[in-house]
């Protein structure tokens, strides 16, 4: 399995901190953010990355190089204006490849995530080794987490292990997800568009899984909760 980190945001509500520094360079208790999510997909075994970058792109391209040194190998997909994150995907799509892939917001900070539960989450066959409908089948798996103070209404409601847009109860979307590459084939390389639309189309057709993570989570949002972390 491959992964992708999305790394493109410009970061407008870390300012000024991101002036300088791209938002997934930003240190966390002595190492970069983007790196705690490298390290912890190596340990599960997957090693083949894909980064987008946008603003200061350049800089995580030279602090993280090859990935040997994590014992990764990274690849970039530069984007001239970030194009958000299905725009992201579908412009690195060639370096993917077709099988479903995770995908991960670089600005979260997740120290304890284990990415060996994202490889079989969207198998294609069902407990007894039958193949899903192809109309039935999961396109997307998502981890969820408690409302943060943030955003107490959440984004989806969680029933049974499949995401729905309205009910209870609701958690927010971490960061993390597991996707086909099929939801993505409406969008051009080079084109900007969320994933949040697309994910909410499918979930209405019942094809979005998904599943509550309890462990360490934050979004690194703005300059107080980098602050508090690192306290």
């Amino acid at each position: 399995m491959k992964a992708m980190i999305f790394a493109a945001g410009r970061g407008e509500r870390m300012r000024p901190l991101t002036d300088t520094c791209p938002k997934p360079l930003l240190t966390v208790r002595g190492r970069p953010l983007i790196v705690w999510h490298i390290l912890n997909l190596v340990r599960a075994g997957i090693t083949d990355i894909v980064i987008n970058h946008a603003h200061l792109g350049h800089l995580i391209e030279q602090e993280l190089g090859d990935g040997s040194r994590f014992g990764a190998t990274l690849r970039y997909s530069a984007e001239g204006t970030a194009l958000e994150t299905a725009g992201g995907v579908a412009k690195a799509r060639h370096l993917l490849g077709e099988e479903p892939f995770v995908a991960i917001a670089a600005d979260i900070f997740c120290p304890h995530f284990d990415y060996e539960q994202v490889k079989d989450v969207l198998k294609d066959d069902d407990v007894w080794g039958n193949p899903h409908p192809h109309d039935k089948r999961d396109v997307a798996w998502l981890f969820l987490v408690k409302n943060p103070q943030h955003n107490q209404k959440g984004d989806f409601a969680l029933n049974s292990f499949s995401i729905a847009n309205d009910g209870d109860p609701r958690y927010t979307f971490s960061g993390i997800g597991v996707y086909r590459m099929e939801i993505f084939d409406g969008i051009q390389a080079g084109q900007s568009a969320p994933i949040a639309p697309i994910l909410r189309r499918y979930a209405e057709r019942g094809q979005v899984g998904g599943e509550v993570f309890r462990g360490d989570w934050t979004d690194v949002g703005t300059p107080e909760r980098l602050a508090q972390l690192n306290a």
